[in-house]
């Protein structure tokens, strides 16, 4: 099937439906799409779709006499990708609609095709009251679920609803120059002879702003492993492990390689690469290999040290601890579907065992970096306030970017600040 929309309803009803995840999801889906112009509209469709599903969702049901959710979920996910063509993507309506009605037939249910032609025209013509309706909620006004609107307005009052919005604006890719092998100017340079706009990022010195969303593979210097996609906030974690020549370095939790392929770029650092995962532990190999770098990748459980590690103390360890990710949303927008408010506590205690378990793996006068890609207190701030009252050998260094907020003992970027995702950093040393 190579319907495009059709393809976008069976992976949208797979990630909203099903609880699947949006990226596993479209990688096979794009692979359906020869024409690259189809599989940048199924990314945003699909994105768009996910990003705004707790809008229309509530607005399909409004729309019909018998909910189709359960007995034809694709044709469901479908009249959900339909509003977000109008609404979103904001399409010419005429074809949109047409387009939309010929997938039901791609999708064998071309019984359906006037029921979504005129569920589509209805909301055409009454959209302004519906839209004005589901503006008077909070859930389906920013399209988050109420449990993350109301842990956020405890967080962050001030910030709470500029980080709804922020989640809701789409970000083009941040990249990551491999100094290894290119410099910044070089890079930018390629790019500009492509007719790629970037832009270098104010103060981070590896990364490059891109202007607008693209296929990054097919950029200059991509298969050559001149750069990565890495967010900038992300980036920071190269800066605060204070790396040089040498040392002996740890990431705890290091799939996809994003952060460790990072610190090789920086440094000729002896790093160890490990993480509980050994499927997800392949797509550091993945990353090595096109980056021409070279580290220890081992699996296993970073809170049980006894089973992989040698007892030879670490100078840096990075903490990348498994999180909520809802500082992530504006590039992971299933998060808010799939994320729920009885996850955190659990989190945190994840958070808190392999924090406690690293602590002593590192050499004296170490550095051990806390980093969640959370807004969220209790997995932040709080397990580090935890850590500290247990632990009197431990102090925190001060750390600070020009965007973002002191969080306790920590720093905390919220979506959208200085071009950056959410993140957290807390950075440790000992006192031995």
């Amino acid at each position: 099937m190579s319907d495009t929309r059709a393809v976008a309803a069976e992976v949208l009803a797979a990630v909203a439906l099903r609880g699947a995840s949006l990226r596993e999801q479209l990688r096979p889906a794009q692979a359906k799409l020869p024409d690259a112009r189809d599989r940048a509209l199924l990314t945003a469709l699909c994105n768009e779709g996910a990003r705004w599903w707790l809008r229309f969702d509530k607005a399909i049901d409004g729309l019909l006499q018998q909910p189709l959710r359960k007995r034809e979920p694709t044709l469901h996910a479908l009249l959900v990708l339909g509003l977000v063509q109008l609404e979103i993507l904001q399409l010419p309506p005429h074809a949109a609609v047409a387009a939309t009605v010929e997938a039901t037939r791609a999708l064998a249910r071309g019984g359906f095709a006037k029921l979504v032609n005129a569920v589509l025209r209805r909301w055409l013509r009454e959209r302004d009251s519906i839209n004005t309706q589901l503006d008077r909620d909070p859930v389906t006004r920013s399209a988050h679920p109420r449990w993350l609107i109301d842990v956020l307005a405890r967080a962050w009052p001030e910030q709470a609803d500029a980080i709804l919005v922020a989640n809701n604006a789409p970000s083009p890719p941040m990249l990551r120059v491999n100094a290894r092998r290119t410099t910044r100017d070089q890079m930018l340079a390629a790019l500009t002879r492509a007719g790629c706009e970037a832009q270098p990022h104010p103060f981070l010195r590896d990364g490059v702003a891109l202007a607008s969303n693209t296929d990054v593979a097919r950029l200059p210097g991509f298969v050559a492993g001149h750069f990565s996609v890495q967010d900038g906030a992300a980036q920071c974690a190269a800066d605060f492990l204070d790396l040089h020549d040498g040392l002996r370095v740890l990431d705890a939790c290091a799939a996809p390689g994003g952060k460790a392929c990072h610190m090789l770029e920086r440094a000729g650092v002896q790093l160890v690469a490990l993480d509980a995962d050994a499927r997800r532990a392949s797509s550091i190999h993945a990353n090595l290999d096109r980056l021409g770098l070279h580290c220890d990748v081992r699996t296993g459980d970073a809170g049980d040290p006894a089973k992989w590690w040698d007892g030879k103390p670490f100078d840096r360890i990075l903490l990348d601890a498994p999180c909520s990710a809802t500082g992530v949303i504006r590039r992971h927008p299933d998060i808010k579907l799939h994320r729920r408010a009885g996850d955190i506590a659990q989190l945190a205690s994840e958070q808190r065992r392999l924090l406690g378990a690293l602590w002593p793996l590192l050499a004296r006068d170490g550095r051990l970096v806390y980093a969640t890609c959370s807004l969220l207190r209790e997995e932040n701030e709080r397990v580090a306030e935890t850590f500290f009252s247990a632990h009197a050998d431990a102090r925190a260094l001060s750390v600070e970017l020009p965007a973002g907020h002191k969080a306790g003992a920590g720093w905390q970027t919220l979506p959208g600040e200085g071009g950056l995702d959410g993140m957290f950093y807390a950075v440790l040393t000992n006192d031995r």
